[in-house]
């Protein structure tokens, strides 16, 4: 993996101009962020050597050089997802790449499940620990380039951070939750009994994706800031039929807030 990372930045660093400190990745119907950008260079992912390519709609598969409040950064306008059928190491090679190309700090958003019982669909959560139900990122040969073998994970989410983006969304009136969130594997949305047993566990909203990308951010020493929009809602009660459609459309009517609060968080990092 090292020799494919090492050759996919020697390509992008013959079309990049600055190196980005902020990596940010865009999740399901939250890609309007990318509008946002003064682009400086569009790298679509089937030009990437060594690059997967997102097969799910709401994820546009590009790489966007640019800047963001003033800031130099690169964007993934869609993930990849363990479901998609690719390898733990193939979902999270674009971090890898973001490491190896500059980026410091990196920044993650994603539609979610809400299973806390005070959540409503539409909610921004500022993510602030996470249930990994997922096979783990790191398993297999561990490079002592990227990071050592036994990664601590007790602060996987900045608390700085966590506590600017807090003031931020204050100052700006925007309701926001914090809480824990669960990584499945999907591409099935939970069953009622799933709901429940992964509230029992201590989360507040679940989805399929992030956390990998998480964990190996931090192997690498990336710090971390990850927003979650609740999308639908895994309550007894509550708990509807959900299509992948009506998570893309959530999302899109949460965005203009995850924006403005990324934009503004950008300014003070």
């Amino acid at each position: 993996m090292l020799e494919r990372v090492k050759k996919t930045v020697e390509f992008i660093n013959t079309k990049i101009d600055q190196q980005p400190k902020i990596g940010i990745i865009l999740g399901t119907g939250l890609g309007g962020l990318v509008e946002e950008i003064e682009i400086e260079h569009n790298l679509p992912y089937e030009e990437i050597p060594e690059f997967p390519v997102s097969t799910v709609k709401g994820h546009a598969g590009s790489l966007i050089f640019g800047k963001l409040a003033g800031v130099n950064v690169v964007a993934m306008q869609g993930r990849f997802h363990y479901y998609e059928g690719y390898e733990m190491e193939e979902v999270t090679f674009p971090v890898r790449v973001m490491k190896m190309i500059g980026v410091e700090t990196l920044l993650v958003s994603n539609a979610s499940g809400g299973v806390n019982p005070s959540f409503d669909v539409g909610d921004i959560m500022i993510i602030t620990d996470h249930i990994n139900l997922m096979p783990n990122a790191l398993i297999g040969k561990n490079y002592e380039e990227f990071g050592p073998r036994f990664p601590d994970m007790s602060e996987a989410y900045n608390k700085a951070i966590i506590k600017e983006a807090t003031k931020i969304a204050r100052n700006n009136n925007i309701k926001i939750q914090k809480g824990v969130y669960a990584a499945v594997t999907g591409p099935t949305f939970e069953t009622p009994a799933e709901y429940k047993y992964i509230r029992t566990l201590g989360a507040d909203t679940v989805g399929m994706s992030t956390v990998p990308e998480v964990i190996v951010a931090r192997h690498m020493d990336m710090t971390c800031f990850a927003v979650s929009v609740i999308s639908d809602l895994g309550v007894e009660g509550s708990i509807v039929e959900i299509s992948h459609d009506e998570v893309i459309e959530a999302a899109k009517n949460a965005e203009p807030k995850m924006t403005l609060i990324i934009k503004e968080l950008l300014a003070t990092l």
